[in-house]
């Protein structure tokens, strides 16, 4: 019979020498062995995508039964009010010779916020960066509100500052902690594979510095007490910024939000709140700056305000929007909302008497959940060599008349505030959320957004499909508990 030219005899094999059939004998067992470790290897380094209801989960039962405790002690309370400022800086001297933590000088500064940086040194100050704490006293119930301008309050940091606090007499649940969220600030200060790809290498003297700094603002703001008037309010600012998930698919928050203090003695200051994200400036800047928050704050306290403190919205899924190249854009933006700020300031009247309540939850959290496909995770053991599992998330709620003042440990969603800003308002209250207050649990948006081949949802969604919903859930009963004198 004719062979096709070119075709190999199907005898071909057979004529090999006993070696050499031994030899593809070894090769395709050790091929089979490889294939069969690796299909092993992944579903044991992976997990199913769990889906189960939050409600029947064990960490919410045992959530339900701390809020039920928290509603026996969550009491409101009116009376007079005593307010105290602090203003600490936390700029940097760069290339110094050797890092003194003390001074907050240091050989190098990686930059925080975006991995493309590759931990690269910061170049220089293009503006000074601080730490601004209020202390803010009713009768018997104090707390002190910190913002400082970084890209997140960092866990570590936040830890070490509440037990210096503790030893002075304080609790973790009167302090409310809170970032601009700047791209542009200190790194250095995130442990680990994950602190590592958005802040660059890990320096202890960077940690012992923001400790030093965040502690001194909050227990000088305390010592700076004495009796005051407060006002709270809100305006649109929808044309600074966009839902970059869904675009006009979605919604978003547009509020300005704002506490407004005033001193007897005559100084004032201004709490600002917006949810659009501070990334004016990308991966190309490499000098230190407090982006568009710093020049609002700027503006203010060059207009008559004593001290400006920006805490980042809910600022997940919203992105800025504005004019001007460079530096020009968060100058725009700032400015411009400092400049609607002052006005609405001046048309409010401040109170010496308010109503004033405080609720504070550690989070019951589900193990870790990286998504990796639409069916699999990363094994929580896994996820936790990349990242420290967050012990203390908590969430916060701060009642100040008929502001609600909502605190989260992530980046929180703006459509997720919206719902609970109308919520509230059917009830007759302002409301505010902000991110970022110590602890960090990724992004929590809503659950239909889960399986999008999207950076928040993908990469950051830390804890599968229902964190957003439960978490959505958690703060609606708080926000009951300091509401309900009203009800």
């Amino acid at each position: 019979m004719n062979r096709v030219a070119g075709s190999i005899p199907c005898n071909l094999f057979l004529k090999f020498p006993i070696g050499m059939k031994r030899f593809f004998k070894i090769v395709g067992i050790t091929l089979g062995v490889l294939a069969a470790l690796l299909i092993v290897l992944y579903f044991v380094s992976t997990g199913s995508v769990v889906n189960t209801p939050y409600f029947e989960s064990e960490y919410f039962k045992k959530s339900q039964t701390d809020i039920d405790s928290l509603s026996k002690i969550s009491m409101p309370v009116s009376g007079k009010t005593e307010a105290g400022f602090s203003k600490i800086s936390i700029t940097p001297k760069l290339n110094c010779a050797a890092d003194n933590s003390e001074k907050g000088e240091f050989v190098k500064m990686p930059l925080a916020g975006f991995g493309g940086r590759e931990g690269a040194p910061a170049t220089g100050i293009h503006d000074s960066v601080f730490v601004k704490a209020v202390a803010l006293k009713v009768a018997e119930k104090l707390v002190v509100l910190v913002g400082a301008d970084l890209l997140i309050m960092p866990p570590n940091i936040t830890d070490s500052v509440v037990q210096i606090l503790t030893q002075k007499g304080f609790k973790r649940s009167q302090l409310f902690l809170s970032a601009t969220h700047t791209h542009s600030s200190l790194g250095s200060w995130g442990p680990g594979f994950t602190g590592k790809q958005f802040a660059g290498e890990n320096n202890k003297n960077v940690e012992k510095w923001l400790v030093q700094q965040i502690s001194k603002a909050a227990l000088s703001a305390v010592a700076n007490l004495q009796p005051a008037k407060t006002t709270t309010g809100n305006f649109n600012a929808g044309d600074y910024t966009r839902n970059r998930l869904v675009g006009e698919l979605g919604t978003k928050n547009d509020d300005f939000s704002f506490l407004f203090i005033q001193q007897t003695a005559g100084k004032k200051a201004v709490i600002g709140s917006f949810s659009a994200h501070s990334t004016c400036m990308g991966d190309e800047n490499m000098e230190i700056s407090g982006d568009y928050p710093g020049y609002w704050q700027r503006k203010m306290e060059n207009s008559g305000i004593d001290l400006a403190v920006f805490m980042a919205g809910s600022m997940g899924s919203q992105n800025n929007r504005g004019e001007g190249e460079g530096f020009e854009k968060p100058r725009f933006i700032g400015e411009s909302l400092a400049d609607s700020t002052l006005v609405h300031i001046n048309t409010l009247a401040p109170a010496n008497s308010v109503l004033f309540n405080t609720a504070t939850l550690k989070m019951n959290l589900p193990e870790y959940h990286f998504r990796i496909s639409t069916t699999r995770n990363l094994s929580s053991f896994l996820t936790g060599k990349l990242m420290p599992y967050p012990e203390n998330a908590v969430l916060q709620v701060l009642r100040i008349g008929n502001m609600i003042w909502i605190s989260t440990p992530a980046d929180f969603s703006g459509e997720y505030a919206l719902q609970l800003k109308n919520s509230l308002a059917a009830k007759g209250f302002d409301a505010n959320v902000t991110s970022f207050n110590g602890s960090y649990v990724g992004y929590i948006i809503p659950g239909r957004y889960f399986y999008l081949d999207e950076y928040e949802p993908k990469t950051m969604g830390m804890f599968g499909p229902t964190m957003g919903d439960y978490t959505f859930h958690l703060i609606n009963q708080l926000t009951n508990l300091v509401t309900k004198s009203t009800e």
